[in-house]
């Protein structure tokens, strides 16, 4: 029953993300021209994850994305069927939180849906790649000591909207898997075809960051 609880909680989370911040992205606009909703994008996503995590982080430690399980696993803090059971959990409420904006908005809106960095593949891998190996980390060292536990939310909140106001002008950012897939499936054409980099890419980044943060924590416990 508590595991039931955990993928619930990590649905309602990335419903939630989806819904809200790629709505934001939907309403206000995400064009660098556009400072105002530029940074409004930027903070939704942020802001998101503040509330999440004050909110379902007790209960399953407020994932809401396949690039954070995947660090946890690899870091050993994880068990692989509760890796399987989040991820699913996750792509089930970005799909659901999808669904439901584009009832409001249309999928002619995009959905805040991710997109190529000038149409190219390898560009947008490694902004991909750097921008989620950064906010992994963050979580990975804000996370590491129980007497974070108070501040983990506001640091993990403030590092994605961090990434965001850098990565918003390449990709859209995704360093989400889940965030990108839901909203695309729905858009299709381009946005669906090229989707995979934004599940693999952000994937790759989170086991990255995994390894990279396992040694340096190594090498200060020697």
């Amino acid at each position: 029953m508590q595991s039931v609880k955990k993928y619930v909680a990590e649905f309602i989370g990335t419903f939630v993300l989806v819904f809200f911040a790629c709505g934001t992205a939907t309403v206000v606009g995400c064009s660098a021209e556009n400072g105002t909703g530029y940074l409004l994008t930027a903070l939704a996503f942020g802001l998101v994850i503040v509330a999440m995590a004050y909110s379902i982080g007790n209960v399953s430690g407020c994932h809401i994305n396949p690039a954070v399980s995947i660090a946890m696993l690899v870091s050993g803090k994880f068990g692989i069927k509760d890796f399987i059971g989040y991820v699913v959990a996750q792509f089930a409420g970005a799909i659901a939180g999808a669904a439901a904006l584009m009832g409001f908005v249309g999928k002619e809106s995009g959905l805040g849906a991710n997109a190529l960095y000038n149409g190219e593949i390898l560009p947008s891998i490694i902004i991909e790649v750097i921008l989620t190996f950064v906010f992994v980390l963050a979580i990975l060292g804000v996370t590491s000591k129980v007497s974070n536990s108070g501040v983990a939310g506001i640091v993990i909140g403030l590092t994605l909207t961090l990434v965001h106001i850098l990565g918003i002008s390449f990709t859209g950012t995704s360093v989400n898997p889940a965030r990108s897939f839901g909203p695309a499936l729905f858009v299709g054409g381009d946005a669906l075809s090229s989707v995979w980099v934004f599940i693999v890419a952000p994937l790759v980044g989170g086991v990255l960051a995994a390894l990279v943060y396992k040694f340096l924590d190594g090498k200060k416990a020697e």
